[in-house]
């Protein structure tokens, strides 16, 4: 059971990166910025720091106290259906490493298509840009 929920919460920590996020530590300062780091200890790194003149700032897991996300995060699931719904059967979503399996060769993150070419790489494209499309609306 523990070990099912540790791989849950880091599921969920993987979402974060990559986005803006507020971060309260143990001493009440707080630090808004783009998270690019964070290790099971829960030290962090943060870039484009807001304010304070800080381009690049490191954070020891031990002083945080709360991490908030300032974007609504990548809906990963709703992806998987609407590809699902073209290659029945085919689609795997992979939330540990914040990824879509398509055909067990083509691999889409929020990014886009990182692996995988072909007729079907350029199908889950499209389905991919009209489902960003249709999010940022």
């Amino acid at each position: 059971m523990a070990a099912l929920i540790s791989r849950r919460f880091a599921e969920e920590s993987v979402q974060f990166l990559g986005k803006k996020v507020s971060i309260e530590t143990s001493d009440n300062k707080t630090y808004s910025g783009i998270l690019t780091g964070l290790n099971e200890k829960f030290d962090l790194i943060l870039d484009h720091v807001d304010s304070q003149q800080i381009q690049k700032l490191m954070i020891n897991g031990l002083f945080v106290k709360e991490v908030k996300l300032l974007e609504k995060p990548f809906d990963l699931k709703a992806l998987s259906e609407r590809l699902s719904r073209v290659f029945p059967g085919l689609v795997k979503i992979r939330e540990d490493v914040g990824a879509i399996i398509v055909m067990d060769k083509i691999k889409v993150t929020e990014s886009g298509i990182e692996e995988g070419s072909g007729l079907s790489a350029s199908r889950v494209k499209a389905i991919y840009d009209e489902f960003l499309r249709e999010s940022k609306n």
